[in-house]
């Protein structure tokens, strides 16, 4: 296996034996993010029994067994092996807090060893490791619900199918809604829209709307969301047990224990994305560790899944939170590794296919963002992209726009990234050309990565088409003494 497929996609068994590749990747101009690859070996039965103990609140085991969450925020047996149709994605199923903790710090270590292997290191981290994934799912139910109630409203006030940061509520006509819903009085309403949190515009956008959340202390009570199926209103924020709270604040204290540390040592961190039932809630506290780390540089980096509908309006709008708040914007873009089963798992259990219908469209999607996000760069030098992708077509697309933009690769704004073993026809012309480019670098014992590994292999079938179009290039660099990525 070392001599053969461990050897192309994984560094090393341990810190000390992956510095060798390391430090020869770094002589040609290539990073490293590190990430310790060990997956947990478990039959498909054992992870979906671990997943719906997991998935499920205490009010839902000891109640009839119905939840009020929608179906797509619910745990479903069918889909709780959640690596069945996923190809390069490390999963963690919860056992219990003690290896959450363990989790946490074999992510420390990693952030320390990449401070001590590069002054510009990255590290990725999954919040699914981090804690308990019930809490997960809750609070993406109550984002999503919260963000489609605005979305109703606007619809009202005749906006319905704009972009979401063009949607503008007029705050007397959200008043009267919201009061003629019997959600709270028209004195309490006015105190949720003040000049002090509106500013002079008389509107409400939907950073305004869910930023309503952070005062839930005050609003708790009022924050209820028309159950689409009955037309009740129904509280948008579930009850948690006292062991259900300890649980989440936990949580929340190993991503602030991993961001102090990487704030100590230098190292950027990139928070990967998940499925998108837990999505909306790990964007949302990455957000928060962002607000609180990203002040003078982007130390926390969030990712896009641009095989998502609504990716486009996911970046446009945390791009102008940071505007507003004043912290530094850090994004990774990636196409997004979860389609087969999202697809799946949308269709079997009845809800919105949230991928892009075709290729082409995510392709599309990729470009869009970037390009929003490349412009922004331009505006702002303290914003920072990790362009993660292996497809030549983005990387030449985005090399064309930096120079269009005069964004300079000294600057080191911009950054790509792609995996170790794959793709160094990209990799390693760019690092010697001066673009600030990194591998994803797997490590870790070889029985014990082999449950990525394997799925890793399913992924690089083609991957001799790849070798293919290396060798094209270098036999092309060598008749024209010119390579193809080499900056105009």
């Amino acid at each position: 296996m070392k001599m053969t497929f461990y050897g192309q996609f994984v560094a090393g068994e341990d810190q000390e034996s992956i510095r060798p590749l390391i430090q020869h990747n770094k002589a040609f101009g290539v990073g490293s993010i590190l990430d310790y690859g060990v997956e947990e070996d478990l039959s498909s039965e054992e992870a979906a029994r671990k997943e719906m103990e997991s998935c499920t609140s205490a009010v839902e085991r000891e109640g009839s067994g119905t939840s009020k969450r929608e179906r797509q925020y619910q745990a479903h047996r069918a889909f709780g092996d959640r690596r069945g149709g996923v190809i390069s994605a490390r999963t963690y199923f919860y056992a219990n807090e003690a290896k959450c903790d363990s989790h946490m710090e074999t992510f420390l270590r990693c952030i320390e060893a990449s401070g001590g292997a590069s002054d510009d290191g990255f590290s990725a981290i999954k919040l699914t490791a981090l804690g308990r994934p019930q809490f997960l799912l809750q609070f993406s139910d109550v984002l999503t619900k919260w963000r489609r109630f605005f979305h109703q409203m606007a619809a009202e006030q005749g906006q319905a199918g704009l972009a979401a940061m063009d949607a503008k509520l007029e705050v007397a006509a959200l008043q009267e809604s919201v009061a003629k819903m019997g959600i709270a009085s028209r004195a309490e309403i006015e105190n949720w829209f003040t000049t002090e949190t509106l500013g002079v515009s008389g509107t409400v956008d939907l950073l305004d709307w869910s930023s309503l959340i952070d005062s839930r202390t005050q609003l708790s009570k009022h924050l209820v969301v028309p159950n689409a199926q009955t037309g009740q209103l129904e509280p948008l924020l579930s009850r948690f047990t006292e062991e259900e709270e300890m649980q989440m604040t936990r949580m929340l204290q190993r991503m602030d224990v991993l961001a102090q540390k990487a704030t100590e040592v230098g190292v950027r961190l990139m928070v990967d994305a998940e499925q998108t039932y837990f999505q909306p809630a790990i964007s949302r506290l990455t957000l928060e560790m962002q607000r609180k780390f990203n002040v003078e540089k982007p130390l926390i980096f969030n990712t896009y899944q641009c095989y998502l509908k609504d990716a486009y309006d996911n970046v446009t709008l945390d791009v102008e939170l940071a505007r507003r708040e004043g912290w530094c914007f850090g994004a990774k873009l990636v196409r997004g590794a979860y389609m087969a089963q999202e697809r799946a798992r949308a269709a079997e259990i009845g809800y919105e296919d949230p991928i892009n219908p075709t290729y082409e469209a995510t392709n599309a999607m990729y470009h869009r963002c970037l390009d929003y996000v490349l412009e922004e760069l331009k505006q702002n030098a303290k914003a920072k992209v990790m362009v993660a992708s292996h497809n030549e077509d983005t990387v030449c697309f985005t090399l064309r726009r930096m120079e269009e933009l005069g964004l300079h690769p000294a600057d080191r704004q911009v950054y790509f990234g792609q995996l170790l073993g794959m793709c160094d026809q990209i990799s390693f012309p760019l690092g010697q050309a001066g673009f600030p480019v990194y591998k994803y670098v797997p490590y870790g014992p070889v029985m014990e990565v082999l449950p990525c590994l394997s799925r890793r292999a399913m992924e690089n079938s083609g991957i001799m088409k790849g070798a293919q179009r290396e060798r094209q290039l270098l036999w092309e660099e060598r008749k024209t003494g010119d390579l193809f990525y080499r900056p105009a």
